[in-house]
């Protein structure tokens, strides 16, 4: 069965602040899925990979972490992100759950917020 690693989650949110992409990439399963209720999600690394390299709407921003908790496979994180879309700065609260596949690696991912895309 599928253990959560909640260093690995925490790790995704320092690549990306990073933009350390080739290394946050080695956290996923080929296979990825990514789902943002109300945007079209993402399947497989070609489509995730294009979404941080080409499309994500958010830059030079960070994230702060306020909680993170494991149980089963599945990471569940609780923060706020601070940075720049569409040339102003933003600030918002997010929720987003991390699940994992038996090869360590996230398989799953969902995030949450009250804007309309991220």
């Amino acid at each position: 069965m599928a253990t959560a690693d909640p260093q690995k989650v925490r790790d995704y949110y320092d690549y990306v602040d990073a933009e350390e992409y080739e290394s946050l990439f080695d956290l996923f399963a080929d296979d990825v899925t990514y789902d943002r209720p109300g945007q079209s999600s993402l399947s497989g690394m070609a489509e995730f990979r294009e979404f941080y390299l080409e499309d994500r709407p958010l830059e030079d921003g960070s994230h702060e972490l306020h909680d993170v908790v494991a149980a089963g496979d599945t990471v569940a994180v609780r923060g706020e992100f601070s940075g720049v879309q569409d040339g102003s700065e933003v600030s918002f609260g997010f929720a987003d759950f991390h699940r994992f596949d038996d090869e360590g690696r996230i398989a799953e991912r969902w995030t949450y917020t009250d804007r309309d895309e991220v």
